[in-house]
């Protein structure tokens, strides 16, 4: 979905952009293609692997400039490089190749790995450590609201019991556990911990709170006609996406005594694609993990 997210963030090519999830560089580069040599583009990711990893495969592109930070945090360095506006914002919410990829960072339960599962390995608990020190309650409504996994009081009672025994450690020991908990695989599509894995690493790095910080604070930063284009993996995120956006479209509202009244949060926006836009089935055949992938594009009207 690379052409879709570019074509839909650069409609001023001399413009100021933010990347605020570089990943491995590949839409920061497309998006790089698309701008005049007077248009610049600031790069976000809490990892700083991926900083490290565009800054070598950018390496001279005098128009980008690479921020290690939450995107949570964008707008006050904003501030302090004394910028108020800028042309477009674009938001990777899935979680990078690369970290999936790579068994150290603990994201994955396809090979076995310390279970870590941070973004931004310099600061914050471990999934480890969280799996240790969380009581069960809240263990299984974490993982019961931000998986949405129905076993979530099994599973959260199952590693409460388990880890008195001997503490997790690994990615392999808690996949196995959730595992045996829901009953094996028994011809699912997706892997009995898939859910579980979500939960946890979504609380540890919080996620959402990020995703509504940046909402909140950069709206009003994007320039009247610039766009806001949010790429999301799961219902949870796609929800409060939509949910901010539909918050924001101007409605009119009848009065008694005749006219109407306009209504909606400031600043006014439109959306340029109703429904959201998915990926086609020849880009599903060569990268599968699109399948869920959902575009939302808004247009700021002022």
């Amino acid at each position: 979905m690379l052409d879709a997210c570019v074509d839909a963030l650069v409609w001023q090519p001399d413009g100021c952009y933010i990347d605020g999830t570089v990943g491995g560089g590949g839409h920061t580069e497309a998006i790089l293609r698309r701008l005049s040599t007077e248009g610049s583009l600031i790069g976000f990711d809490r990892d700083e692997a991926a900083i490290i990893r565009v800054q070598k495969r950018l390496s001279g592109e005098p128009r980008l400039s690479l921020v290690h930070s939450n995107f949570a945090n964008m707008a006050s360095i904003l501030d302090d490089r004394g910028m108020e506006a800028v042309d477009g914002l674009f938001l990777d919410l899935g979680v990078s190749s690369f970290q999936l990829d790579e068994a150290e960072r603990g994201f994955s339960f396809q090979s076995k790995g310390p279970l870590d599962m941070r973004m931004d390995q310099s600061e914050g608990l471990t999934a480890q450590e969280w799996i240790a020190q969380t009581n069960e309650t809240e263990m299984a409504h974490a993982i019961y609201t931000f998986g949405e996994e129905r076993a979530a009081r099994r599973i959260a009672r199952a590693i409460r019991e388990r880890r008195t025994e001997h503490p997790f450690e690994t990615t392999d020991d808690l996949a196995a556990l959730v595992e045996r908990v829901k009953g094996g695989r028994r011809g699912a599509r997706i892997h009995p911990a898939t859910l579980t894995f979500q939960a946890i690493r979504m609380v540890i790095n919080r996620e959402l709170e990020s995703i509504e910080s940046v909402l909140n604070e950069m709206l009003k930063r994007i320039r009247v006609g610039g766009r806001l284009v949010i790429l999301t993996f799961h219902s949870l995120e796609d929800r409060l996406v939509k949910q901010f956006f539909s918050g924001h479209i101007p409605r009119e509202v009848s009065l008694q005594e005749g006219g109407v009244r306009i209504e909606g949060e400031r600043p006014f926006v439109s959306w340029m694609s109703k429904k959201p836009i998915c990926a086609a089935e020849g880009e599903l055949k060569i990268n599968p993990r699109s399948r869920s992938a959902k575009l939302r594009v808004i247009k700021v009207e002022g």
